[in-house]
């Protein structure tokens, strides 16, 4: 961390990922403003720090409030859900850029992601990766907890981040399930938890493998794929037999916790290094 380290904007979706961000700040010694989404960030997020709460279509106040608070590095990382665009209620920037956001969203979710960051640089604002700002979140590669795979769980684990490449390849999400090399499972917008929620229960997904993986081309500074313990528990309950994730373009939320988690249910959990 620089000596005089500049103020950060932090904009908080939900998740744990924006308290990393908050506790990363604290320990260098960072300023921050948290710019907090409404209906997403926690409340916890942003107790005690300095912060403003926003409606996610009122873009003009988000931009004005970020200004004012003195930023001009900003991180953008936390769960956010596509929302009814019809039921936004924006202001009059986010009226101007709604129908981008509209247009991009009949593409996938990367593609509006890389809309909002083309808005916030054209405004001047830097971009940063939350990898960037907290240490050791970036998958490793190798084994990090629970069995290590066998043959057949190996054959399920290139075909799950097979298919889950593909699957990003047409900007749809990051995440598959195989199991016996078979595709039973494929991520929406709904997200991972959803997948694996929906696939408990079914036998077709049994001893199964769930991989997560970048889109192919993704906009690195926003929206990396994510695992963390929750991400196992919900693997445990749909019967799985295991998580890979690829490593080096995805976020390990507390890897220490995520290993003993591992551990505990029964699961392997590797990082995958993927060519191309």
């Amino acid at each position: 961390m620089a000596a005089n380290p500049s103020k950060l904007g932090l904009i908080a979706g939900g998740g744990q990922v924006p308290a990393l961000v908050r506790a990363a700040c604290a320990d260098g010694g960072r300023p921050l403003f948290i710019a907090a989404l409404r209906g997403f960030c926690d409340a916890e997020t942003v107790a005690g720090a300095e912060h403003g709460w926003f409606e996610l279509a009122q873009a003009g106040a988000l931009l004005k409030g970020l200004r004012q608070a003195g930023v001009q590095d900003v991180v953008m990382c936390g769960r956010v859900t596509r929302p009814d665009f019809a039921s936004l209620k924006p202001d009059w920037v986010g009226a101007k850029l709604l129908p981008r956001f509209a247009m991009a969203a009949l593409k996938g979710d990367d593609a509006v992601l890389r809309v909002a960051v083309s808005v916030f640089e054209a405004e001047g604002f830097n971009l940063c990766g939350v990898d960037e700002i907290v240490a050791g979140l970036l998958m490793p590669e190798g084994h990090i907890g629970g069995p290590l795979p066998d043959a057949a769980q190996w054959r399920d684990i290139q075909a799950a981040l097979a298919a889950a490449k593909a699957l990003g390849a047409e900007d749809k999400g990051q995440a598959a399930i195989a199991a016996q090399t078979v595709t039973v499972g494929l991520e929406d917008q709904a997200g991972t938890d959803y997948l694996l929620k929906r696939m408990a229960g079914n036998p077709a997904a049994k001893g199964g493998v769930l991989g997560k993986c970048a889109k192919p081309g993704q906009e690195r500074r926003v929206d990396l794929p994510t695992i963390g313990v929750m991400t196992l528990e919900n693997a445990a309950a749909a019967g799985l037999s295991g998580v890979a994730v690829e490593a080096g373009s995805a976020l390990i939320v507390d890897r220490a916790a995520c290993a003993a988690a591992a551990e505990r249910l029964g699961l392997f959990l590797v990082g995958v290094k993927m060519d191309g």
